[in-house]
């Protein structure tokens, strides 16, 4: 064993020492790889160094100070508590309700699936707060359905009950996408097999789909913590005062106290829990993945679900989908309302205001969108070439930094950017390139992904083939391996363009009086009062979202001949 061990170690020397004797016979290629490295390290590493040592420091020394002050106070270890314990909760039920939308499409052959799809697609093209402004313009003070419906004096939806709602509704998309591609995955003829043998269908799903199916269950949860534990907005504005969230707290001890280090100090510590998550999520679980082969076709009979456990299950995604509507008629709703809860008749004034004072955050935040958007896909689909395909010292390095970003919160980056570049040699506080970079390489991942996963079902020899017969790697790339990404390329663009149109917990440390942001307009509406103008806001947001979709869509179509959905990809 530690012979085979030891040749392999050589082998891989080896085979890394050819790799570079390559690289400095292709120079453009070493200082594309030097350049990334050096990008990702100053923009993704520098800033979350700059959070630890600011809250490992004291009069600069190391100290513990300022997590001491921070955690001696009840409120905030409530905070942390709280943050937890809603990861935990959104995970589980966010899972659920993915899992069974996705079995249900999946397996149970129930009718309407494009429209299910379609639902399940809304809350990822909006921003992720659009939930808790329905909830409060349902369910608040002047709610519909509490005063106007229920004739209810003081309604309370500010809180866990809440909060646990909004978080739910907003991110159980991302596990009925994480469940769906693993249902798919699975043979169903296994499952047929198993009923031929005389299995009733509960046992069937006990035994045979369900533990096929845990890896992805697992995957899927863990995601949803880390989404939980990020989440910003929802809780800024449902939390409240009586159920403190840290991503939250740590915002106002920075902008409310202006204490940077116990900021810093709270986000390191709302840090730990997500990377926790990310690392066994990516390390360990999506490892333990089952393969089926068979030599039999892989279509099923459907009988695995019964006729009455199919009427269950298309009830469930009835109601699911009928709360999905609900929630954005009522934005819609509240957007054309003149006074919300108190005089609900139509008007357009919301839009006129947000067009004659919003302006200027509706062209910021497409500008700022527009340049990032295009950077960031390009550079994903660059790595992810470079990660599967060369063999380099720092490639695992590219890999891991490069893919951070889907781990920390926007509020710890937010605070990162903050720390690492508002002094020389990187002063960029207020200005443009800061909340530009920021998005390019928080976004890095979503084009990544969708390249690594086309790389893998590309083969090799098409640009071993092109290198043989003299083109250098640059030429490769650009000629044969870009072309062949395109359908991945677009997918991540349209991904990170809703990411960078809907963020707000970084975007919202970084905003100026020169550049500001859409979200954070919203934000500011919601605690002003101004209820109709947020929703205003966020139909406009989510119209030009699908601009944008349906522009790539038909690029895609007619330049490219590709067809379908961006978003099924």
């Amino acid at each position: 064993m530690s012979r085979t061990r030891g040749r392999m170690k050589r082998e891989g020397l080896s085979a890394s020492i050819k790799e570079l004797k390559k690289l400095g016979k292709d120079p453009l290629l070493l200082a594309v790889i030097v350049i990334l490295i050096a990008s990702l390290s100053l923009f993704i590493v520098y800033p979350l160094v700059k959070v630890c040592l600011v809250s490992f420091q004291s009069k600069g020394k190391f100290s513990l100070e300022n997590f001491k002050a921070a955690f001696s106070f009840w409120y905030y270890r409530q905070a942390l508590w709280n943050s937890l314990l809603m990861g935990v909760l959104t995970a589980a039920l966010g899972t659920v309700a993915g899992f069974v939308f996705a079995y249900a499409l999946v397996r149970a052959n129930v009718p309407w699936k494009k429209f299910f799809n379609i639902i399940a697609t809304i809350p990822i093209i909006s921003p992720p707060f659009i939930g808790a402004l329905a909830i409060i313009m349902l369910f608040g003070n002047n709610g519909f359905i509490s005063s106007s419906l229920l004739k209810l004096q003081q309604a309370n939806i500010y809180g866990f009950k809440g909060l646990l709602f909004a978080q739910v509704l907003t991110f159980f998309p991302v596990s009925f996408i994480t469940v769906r591609g693993v249902l798919e995955s699975i043979n169903p003829t296994l499952e047929d097999a198993a009923m031929d043998l005389g299995g009733n269908r509960l046992k069937i799903f006990l035994r045979v789909t369900l533990p096929l199916a845990v890896p992805g269950i697992a995957s899927s949860f863990l995601l949803l913590f880390v989404e939980s534990l990020a989440d910003f907005g929802n809780p800024l504005i449902l939390a409240g005062s009586n159920f403190p969230i840290l991503s939250v707290q740590a915002y106002l001890e920075i902008t409310g106290m202006y204490n940077l280090p116990k900021g810093a100090a709270l986000a390191f510590v709302l840090l730990i829990p997500s990377v926790s998550a990310y690392m066994l999520q990516k390390y360990w679980i999506s490892k333990k993945q089952y393969i089926t082969v068979t030599g039999k076709p892989t279509s099923s009979t459907n009988n695995v679900v019964s006729p009455a456990a199919r009427y269950i299950l298309f009830a469930v995604l009835c109601l699911i989908a009928l709360t999905v509507l609900t929630v954005y008629a009522t934005i819609i709703w509240g957007a054309c309302a003149k006074t919300w809860g108190h005089d609900n008749s139509f008007t357009l004034n919301n839009f006129i205001y947000v067009f004659k004072v919003g302006y200027k955050s509706v062209a910021d935040t497409i500008t700022i969108a527009g340049i990032a958007t295009p950077v960031s896909g390009i550079l994903g689909m660059v790595i992810a070439f470079l990660v599967v395909r060369k063999r380099f010292f720092g490639r695992r390095y590219m890999e891991f930094t490069s893919m951070l970003s889907f781990a920390v919160p926007g509020t710890v980056i937010g605070i990162g950017y903050i720390l690492a570049f508002n002094s020389a040699p990187f002063y960029l506080t207020g200005t443009l390139a800061i909340i530009v970079l920021n998005f390019i390489f928080r976004y890095l991942p979503v084009g990544i992904q969708g390249g690594v996963a086309v790389l893998k079902q590309i083969d090799p020899s098409i640009e071993e083939a092109a290198i043989d017969l003299g083109a250098d790697s640059n030429r490769t790339f650009r000629k044969i391996t870009l072309p062949l990404m395109v359908p991945a390329f677009f997918s991540g663009l349209i991904f990170a363009f809703v990411r960078s149109m809907t963020a707000v917990s970084a975007a919202i440390f970084l905003v100026s009086a020169r550049w500001n942001f859409m979200t954070v307009q919203i934000m500011s509406q919601v605690e002003s009062g101004r209820i109709g103008a947020a929703a205003a806001f966020s139909v406009i947001l989510v119209c030009i979202i699908l601009a944008a979709m349906a522009l790539i869509q038909t690029v895609l179509k007619l330049r490219y001949h590709t067809s379908g959905s961006i978003l099924s990809r």
